[in-house]
């Protein structure tokens, strides 16, 4: 698993890791453990990569505004690479080359944006800490870029019951 990761709110530290503020923890290291668990949840075939960009609400207001035409900022964007067919329907992927990056060899499936601001605003609604909703968010994209949707009831209810079921057994629990 490959995270090309940048950040647009804190600083790089000299040793490399990243000082946002609220944050009391490591980003990447979180977003490799969330992303790793929901391929392995989802029995996901390759190995693969995504990019996570961790940005400010004006920054996320205006990708939402110029990609899905809303005009409202969000806590997490999704932009798949793969239109999948079928929910972990992971076998036509086989036959698509130009899903695979020439150079790793990894699907490419996509790229996340999340909100910093909404990450820290929803953990206080939310009542849980930062992390966990960090991982959630980035929990939740991830099931997008599988091709997993929550337009109608039975797939919100589907999306929620398999995030809970990855945090839980990743041990990011709202209690935790």
């Amino acid at each position: 698993m490959t995270i090309d990761f940048s950040c647009e709110v804190g600083d790089v530290d000299l040793n490399g890791g990243y000082d946002i503020g609220g944050f009391d923890f490591d980003p990447l290291s979180v977003a490799k453990k969330v992303t790793e668990g929901v391929l392995e949840y989802e029995s996901f075939p390759y190995e693969s990569e995504i990019s996570l960009l961790i940005t400010t609400a004006d920054e996320v207001h205006a990708m939402n505004k110029e990609a899905r035409g809303i005009d409202d900022t969000t806590d997490v964007l999704s932009f798949p690479m793969i239109d999948f067919t079928g929910i972990s329907s992971f076998d036509e992927l086989y036959d698509m080359d130009d899903i695979f990056n020439p150079e790793s060899g990894e699907v490419m499936l996509g790229d996340i944006v999340i909100c910093h601001d909404r990450v820290l605003s929803q953990a206080a609604e939310y009542g849980h800490s930062v992390r966990r909703e960090y991982a959630f968010l980035i929990a939740h994209s991830m099931l997008h870029l599988l091709g997993y949707d929550h337009m109608d009831e039975a797939e919100r209810e589907d999306m929620e019951k398999r995030q809970r079921d990855i945090l839980d057994k990743l041990g990011i629990t709202r209690e935790g």
